[in-house]
This record gives C-alpha cells, sequence and structure tokens, in this order.
C-alpha cells in the first residue's frame, strides 16, 4: 500500500462508531488527477484510500480520522455519513468521462482492502454501500457496472437471494431498508444502480419488490 497524504480530514465525533463501507468512482479521466483533487487543500474532498486500475492501492486519510467522501447524504435516518464511514474511491472515468467496467485486478484489490476493513471494524454487511445509495439525486457511483454480487460472495455486501416478496410496496421496502424517500425515483435508481442494474430505466417490478425484501431479510438474519 502507498501513501498520499491528504490534509482534507477531520476528528470524527466521540463516542461515533464506524458503521458503513462506502464505495465511489473518482469520475476523472486518470489516478494522478484524482490522487491531486482529493489531496488539494482547495477542493476540501477525500478518501480514505484509492485503488488504482493496476490495482495499486493508496492510502490518503487514516480510518480513525472522519474523511470528506461523502458529501450531502442520508442512509437510515444518518446524515452525517462522513462521521460513520470509511470512504474507497476506485479509479474510473464515471459516466462523464467514458464510463467503463472495473479492471480485475482493481476489483481483486479492493476485496483484500476491503475484507481487512471489515475485520478492523463492525460494520453489518447491509451498510456496505455506493454512494449512489446514500446520495441518488446526486450521485450515480460506484454504477451500474460495478461487480456488487462478487464482492457478495466474497464477504463484502448483500446481495439479494432467492425467495418470496415482503407485504408492502416498493417505496415502503426501500425506506425500511435504508434509502431516502423523498424522491422515490431517484432512491429507485440508487437501489437498482447496486442491485437491480440490468432494469436501471425501467418502472419498478414484482422483481424490484422481491429484491428489496430479500435483502430486509438477509439484514436481519
Amino acid at each position: 500500500m502507498r501513501q498520499r497524504p491528504s490534509p482534507n480530514h477531520d476528528e470524527r465525533p466521540a463516542g461515533q462508531p464506524i458503521d458503513i463501507l462506502m464505495l465511489h468512482y473518482t469520475g476523472m479521466p486518470s489516478a494522478e488527477a484524482s490522487l491531486a483533487r482529493l489531496c488539494d487543500p482547495t477542493a476540501k474532498v477525500s478518501a480514505h484510500y484509492l485503488i488504482e486500475e493496476d490495482g495499486t492501492v493508496w492510502q490518503l486519510v487514516d480510518e480513525v480520522r472522519r474523511a470528506w467522501h461523502a458529501g450531502l447524504g442520508f442512509w437510515a435516518g444518518a446524515t452525517d455519513i462522513n462521521a460513520r464511514s470509511i470512504g474507497i474511491e476506485l479509479q474510473n472515468p464515471g459516466h462523464a468521462f467514458g464510463y467503463r467496467k472495473f479492471p480485475e485486478a482493481q476489483m481483486r484489490a479492493l476485496i483484500g482492502l476491503a475484507q481487512g476493513i471489515l475485520r478492523r471494524h463492525p460494520i453489518p454487511a447491509s451498510r456496505v454501500l455506493g454512494h449512489s445509495d446514500t446520495a441518488p439525486t446526486r450521485k450515480d457511483d460506484p454504477g451500474e457496472l460495478f461487480d456488487w454480487q462478487r464482492l457478495a460472495r466474497a464477504g463484502i455486501g448483500l446481495w439479494p437471494d432467492d425467495g418470496p416478496a415482503a407485504d408492502g410496496d416498493w417505496q415502503a421496502l426501500l425506506a425500511q431498508y435504508g434509502y431516502d424517500l423523498r424522491d422515490p425515483e431517484a432512491a429507485l435508481r440508487g437501489f437498482r444502480r447496486h442491485f437491480e442494474p440490468e432494469a436501471l430505466e425501467k418502472p419498478a417490478s414484482a422483481e424490484t419488490k422481491r429484491r428489496i425484501s430479500r435483502l430486509i431479510a438477509a439484514a436481519k438474519a
């Protein structure tokens, strides 16, 4: 692991547990440009780690500190996501600069890094999130090409299993899982970028409801 200290961090609130692992893409054309921005004091953004497409891992902020990666967000009633999370940036040009799949070397490095983080912190599987889960009106990352199912197979996060849907409409179920329902359609897109990417632009369906239901059941197990 390589070090590139960022000045953009502060203290976490006293007694605040780390209970969210958040994944992002950088949305910038190169890793060097991403590192420069995440370490620029005028930008006021950072993350704990950045992983290049070749698998190189950079640590920018110590895990005990609050990095500034989540901005305005919401998850299960919490709004200061930075205070309770560890943020990992994945180098990828993003939707603005030629969004593409995440290479094998990058995914292997991410799995190793995330497994270590989960050994150090009691982060529930249901709180391994993408930026688009907590800020669906503003953010699309890490996006519909990210392999969340592979991460779940490696013990990082959840993926919906087989089984029936629960009672209730899809909006109520999304809120129960943790999404911000002030903009239901945005919340649905955030959910689908993570858990139903093949239906990203389609209306909510019985399959959508089933997948949310299975996630809720898995989170309670």
